[in-house]
């Protein structure tokens, strides 16, 4: 099924020249319609396509009225609703809660596109329109949210998305398996409130009878009274995200409801990976946005590709676990080269792949064998606090891809520019792969994570010991050195995350002083759902320990953080010298080369500078010390 255009039909119209009579399903996005697997709404339409069903697209309908929903009739199997491929919160606002400027997912950039709370907001329209159709709600805000869950922006503890948006089910994580699965018992007439086996999913039920072998979690209302109660049940879940080890999920409501999480979807193989990434994609946005100046997000990915999903890094404050689990799944390189060749017809293509990665570019297997067998270890992490001796370190697979890349017909450069987890990098006894790394796939700067350098912040994070950021930054440099290149390392660093005070804010503070190194952005921790970061924020404990965790939650004292890493930005001055001042560390205020910033005689920002221009730069008109005078009486009343 596809339109003249080669994209799924958007109107009735298209449907009616396609000879379709009712689609199957409607696919609900607060998205613009972009056919690029990158983008979640693509994969799962075009999969249900190759499995004979009839898809239509409502993009980012206009909430504000019932007929944006009805645009595409009935659906004879259901709708399938999702925010899109970000959290729409996420996409809305700054971790200061003001409102974003631009929405990369909307045609021209434009901001307001889509509702708060996208997939409540549009399962209810749909729900008030359709009494009794299917509604299946996916993607990464459902996903994340599917059980009782911490939300930031209303600081409050939310229930299960399913419950406010009325649906039928929660297909969580990536769903190619249990949309399938879903679709096909619709299609041979089971009822969906009877769709409680499929993998993947989350239902909800008055009865738990027929369930076994089931961890049950402390009820909504218990979590809400006990904040300790909802770390539990926390780590529970994180206990349980993997599809061969994992358990049935029971989270007890009022009145006798229960929320139902089946076992993860089990990971795909190579050749289902290969597969879906093979399906028909136009590889672009809707033609019928090109007047809006099209979608802005599609420039970040139409020269990209995805080599693998998963990550076994189980960093605290990243939702990957959550969402694509722990297991890494790879496609073949087959399928990665003849999507390169495609990559290079486009009649944009310079001959630069911009990245050959996934979440994290380095991972192009399992971390070890077992995990094929019996799943992830559900009380270890592989890389932290210290590397698992099972840990399997090769590089050689992903270095034969990259490669093989670089050899194709109308290929200049092959970058990688997705994260590389560089403790892994750095047990890697051959060099062979940081070397090529180094020689030919870094476009002059190599972006990292370190994120902190206070150890006591790094365990909080889930991430390796400074000391081994430490020894990969010398290594990268000697590299770059030895070869005669000139590139950089940007890191990203967090402020604020959960174990950090100001004494590690000037920390961190001191170390970049030290370095040189002065970053043009930092990003504040984020409390987004369902992370361990998250729940440490909102309930002040370790949910693997159980051990009470200082959190900055103070706005003021957040800025104040954010600054000391930018401290050389002189709009930061006041905050980086209250927050030595209240550290106790005036000795970093002063003229020696170890000082973070110089004292200032005379408080107020605009009186610094005219003092400053009179000693230095005298004018032909010499500023009057009565005007100095003057001006001194106003700061000090607070003019």
């Amino acid at each position: 099924m596809s339109v003249a255009n080669g994209f799924l039909p958007m109107t009735m119209e298209e449907v009616q020249k396609l000879g379709i009579q009712q689609l199957d399903f409607i696919y609900v996005t607060g998205d613009a319609y972009v056919d690029h697997p990158s983008f979640g709404h693509a994969i799962i339409t075009r999969l249900l396509q190759a499995h004979g069903y009839h898809v239509g697209i409502i993009s980012q309908p206009d909430w504000k009225r019932e007929d944006s929903i009805t645009i595409l009739g009935t659906p004879r199997l259901g709708f399938l609703v999702s925010s899109g491929n970000m959290d729409s919160m996420v996409n809305h606002y700054y971790v200061s809660k003001k409102r974003r400027e631009m929405d990369a997912y909307t045609p021209g950039g434009v901001v307001g596109k889509r509702p708060d709370h996208a997939t409540v907001v549009y399962s209810n329209l749909i729900r008030k329109k359709y009494k009794n159709v299917p509604i299946i709600i996916g993607g990464i805000e459902a996903s994340l949210r599917r059980m009782a869950h911490y939300d930031y922006w209303s600081d409050s503890f939310k229930r299960s998305i399913l419950l406010d948006s009325q649906a039928n089910l929660i297909s969580y994580g990536m769903g190619e398996k249990s949309i399938i699965e879903i679709a096909d018992a619709l299609n041979h007439g089971i009822a969906v409130k009877d769709l409680s086996f499929v993998a993947g999913t989350v239902y909800k039920t008055n009865d738990i009878s027929n369930l076994y072998d089931y961890e049950l979690l402390p009820s909504y209302d218990e979590m809400l009274a006990d904040k300790r109660l909802y770390a539990k049940s926390f780590q529970k879940q994180y206990e349980n995200t993997d599809s061969f080890c994992g358990k049935t999920l029971v989270e007890p409501y009022a009145n006798g409801l229960y929320i139902v999480q089946n076992i993860p979807q089990k990971p795909l193989s190579m050749q289902e990976m290969d597969d879906v990434y093979a399906l028909p994609y136009q590889r672009t946005y809707h033609p019928s946005y090109a007047l809006q100046g099209g979608v802005p997000a599609i420039s970040e990915i139409k020269f990209s590709l995805t080599s693998n999903r998963g990550c076994f890094g189980g960093c605290n404050f990243c939702a990957l676990t959550f969402h694509q689990g722990r297991t890494v799944q790879v496609r073949s390189h087959e399928s990665i080269i003849e999507e390169a060749k495609q990559i290079a017809q486009d009649k944009d293509f310079k001959g630069y792949i911009h990245d050959v990665g996934g979440p994290t570019a380095n991972f192009r297997q399992p971390s070890c064998q077992k995990q094929l067998n019996v799943g992830v270890c559900k009380h270890r992490q592989c890389l932290y606090p210290n590397p698992c001796p099972n840990l399997e370190v090769d590089h050689s697979d992903y270095l034969s891809l990259l490669r093989k890349l670089r050899m194709l017909p109308g290929i200049k450069k092959v970058f990688v520019r997705s994260g590389i987890r560089f403790d892994y990098l750095m047990l890697d006894k051959d060099d062979t792969f940081f070397k090529e790394l180094v020689e030919h796939h870094i476009s002059g700067q190599l972006k990292v994570a370190p994120e902190h350098i206070c150890d006591a912040v790094l365990s909080r994070m889930g991430k390796p010991e400074n000391a081994i950021y430490e020894a990969f930054t010398k290594k990268y440099y000697r590299l770059n050195q030895k070869m005669g290149k000139n590139q950089f390392l940007v890191p990203y660093l967090m402020s604020s995350h959960p174990g950090s005070t100001l004494k590690e804010a000037i920390a961190l503070a001191e170390y970049l002083r030290d370095t040189g190194y002065m970053p043009e952005q930092v990003q504040d921790f984020y409390p987004t759902p369902s992370t361990m970061s998250t729940v440490m924020y909102y309930t002040k404990v370790d949910p693997v320990t159980m051990k009470s965790v200082y959190v900055c939650k103070n706005p003021h004292e957040k800025a104040m953080q954010r600054a000391l890493i930018q401290y050389r930005n002189p709009k930061n001055y006041g905050l980086v010298r209250e927050a030595l001042k209240l550290a106790g560390r005036e000795d970093l205020i002063g003229f020696d080369k170890k000082c973070l910033i110089k004292p200032r005689k005379i408080i107020g920002e605009s009186m610094h500078k005219q003092d400053y221009q009179y000693r230095k730069k005298p004018q032909s008109k010499p500023v009057k010390k009565k005007k100095i005078r003057n001006v001194h009486k106003q700061v000090v009343k607070g003019h």
